[in-house]
């Protein structure tokens, strides 16, 4: 019976993040302040998850033509580095110094919800296999 708060509470992350809600943060809320999961092991957890999902929308987006190929090369050494020197900083410094950071950023990613910016919508580019037929 000890599987089943974490069960349900995964699923409900789960839904509220097909929303549109970050299911990740939640996760992260719920790991560390209701299950008791270092913050560490949680964003371990966050990551193993989220991997899989975003890799899949790489592929779908790729197969649809929505990525921006010129964006796409210049974007991707600038994220390895900042992803291995984050990798880095929260194995290296103390877990508590990390908590107030992380807080506050949870903290602005939740009110930036509330006022969310309205945007134009723009036309998808043209798919080349569309083109074909």
């Amino acid at each position: 019976m000890k599987w089943l708060l974490p069960f349900f509470c995964g699923l409900g992350a789960s839904i509220l993040s097909a929303w549109g809600v970050g299911g990740g943060t939640l996760l992260l809320l719920i790991m560390t302040l209701f299950l008791g999961v270092d913050q560490r092991t949680a964003q371990g957890i966050n990551l193993l998850f989220f991997l899989p999902t975003a890799a899949a929308a790489l592929v779908f987006h790729w197969k649809n033509g929505f990525l921006d190929k010129p964006t796409l090369k210049r974007a991707v050494p600038w994220a390895i580095v900042f992803a291995l020197g984050g990798a880095w900083t929260a194995t290296a410094v103390d877990v508590e110094l990390l908590r107030r950071p992380f807080g506050v950023y949870l903290l602005a990613s939740g009110i930036s919800l509330l006022w969310p910016r309205k945007k134009e919508p723009k036309e998808p580019p043209e798919n080349d296999s569309k083109k074909k037929l």
